[in-house]
């Protein structure tokens, strides 16, 4: 058996930012067109008006301040509210495959490698933009890699369950390295239209180069352990699906995209993830206030700093759990790779990380580090 280590990580940023003033703009004038056209049926109270959003409950709500997307104008147009996507033919690279060679060549350069020294693709996402051929298979031609690919999704949760993967591989000897990348492109299955939830998501990539200890750069870190856990939950939803054309379904019904028990959810998910963390750290002789460095999932500020609060009895400094969420918003499985990939320069060799992912499903997975010399 192979000590295993994640020797780089890669980002790609989509080209525009919307900013929550840009959102909340829009919104209200969606909320006033569709006030307006079903007027009668508000004031008859058999529809409920839309109320506007604004930036101060955006912030208040998430800690949210901009979010990246792959396309800017049709979520700002309030009479579309999605993104306006271009179709691409068959022979030409998928969007959600050309993100991701952006990211992994990122990660492959960072560690001073190439194509050659990597036997794997895992395409860890939230959302696929196909059902096959697998996204992985199409990344792995891009970039010119000899091996196998294939994806998965664990909902927020995939980054960290495809490290797992990735680390059982080359632990193994079935592979030298595995690279995991996690394009989220979140724009299209989030229910712009919805207050509640507007604000949440946005686009993104991230790559994980995982290889054998004895062939990783210096300043590389090596895993410990991995620990991944799920338990059922309705909570986080959404049912579009091939399955959606058969039963007749139109592709606005508000089940077809994002949808959440957010109250639910934040008191249910919280101490789950903190309890899966101490857990694990036990496992290895290790107490939350010896970690360096919590990579927490992005999805609510006050989530990240409940669970903080749970694992060390206080509240943990930027330093402790870095955020990145007012930059990016909450970028699906992706999130916790941001914060480790701008927040690790400063970690020396001996410290110990904690890279902590948890969403829908529900999921948690966690990732013990230890920075090399």
């Amino acid at each position: 058996m192979h000590r295993v280590c994640i020797s780089s990580t890669g980002l790609y940023v989509p080209p525009f930012t919307i900013s929550n003033a840009e959102l909340v703009a829009a919104f209200n004038q969606f909320a006033d067109l569709d006030n307006t056209a079903h007027a009668a049926e508000i004031a008859a109270g058999s529809r409920a008006a839309v109320p506007h959003s604004s930036v101060e409950f955006i912030e208040k709500a998430s800690g949210i301040q901009q979010r990246y997307v792959v396309e800017k104008s049709g979520v700002l147009d309030p009479t579309r509210m999605r993104p306006r996507l271009t179709p691409r033919p068959d022979s030409q690279i998928s969007l959600m495959a050309e993100i991701s060679v952006a990211a992994a060549l990122d990660a492959l350069q960072r560690a001073g490698k190439t194509a050659a020294d990597v036997d794997g693709v895992i395409c860890a996402s939230a959302n696929m933009q196909r059902a096959y051929p697998a996204m992985a298979i199409e990344i792995q031609q891009a970039l010119g890699i000899n091996g196998f690919g294939f994806d998965m999704n664990v909902a927020c949760s995939s980054a960290t369950f495809g490290i797992e993967m990735a680390v059982n591989a080359v632990k193994c000897g079935s592979a030298r390295a595995v690279l995991v990348v996690n394009p989220e492109i979140t724009s299209p299955h989030l229910a712009w239209k919805d207050r509640d939830c507007h604000f949440i998501f946005g686009d993104v990539c991230t790559a994980i180069l995982v290889e054998r200890l004895d062939t990783a750069p210096a300043g590389a870190f090596e895993v410990l352990g991995t620990q991944l856990k799920t338990v059922f939950s309705n909570s986080i939803r959404n049912n579009a699906g091939f399955m959606s054309r058969s039963e007749d379904r139109n592709p606005d019904d508000r089940d077809q995209l994002f949808y959440q028990e957010g109250r639910k959810v934040f008191k249910e998910v919280c101490p789950m993830a903190a309890e899966h963390m101490s857990q694990h750290l036990a496992t290895h002789g290790l107490a939350p206030h010896s970690v360096r460095r919590f990579w927490l999932h992005q999805a609510n500020l006050s989530m990240n700093h409940l669970i903080s609060r749970r694992l060390l009895g206080r509240d943990a400094t930027a330093q402790e759990a870095p955020v990145i969420l007012n930059e990016f918003a909450n970028t699906a499985s992706a999130g916790s790779i941001i914060a480790f990939h701008r927040h690790h320069g400063d970690i020396a060799a001996g410290e110990v990380g904690v890279i902590c992912s948890f969403g829908a499903g529900y999921s948690i997975g966690s990732v013990v580090l230890r920075r090399l010399i």
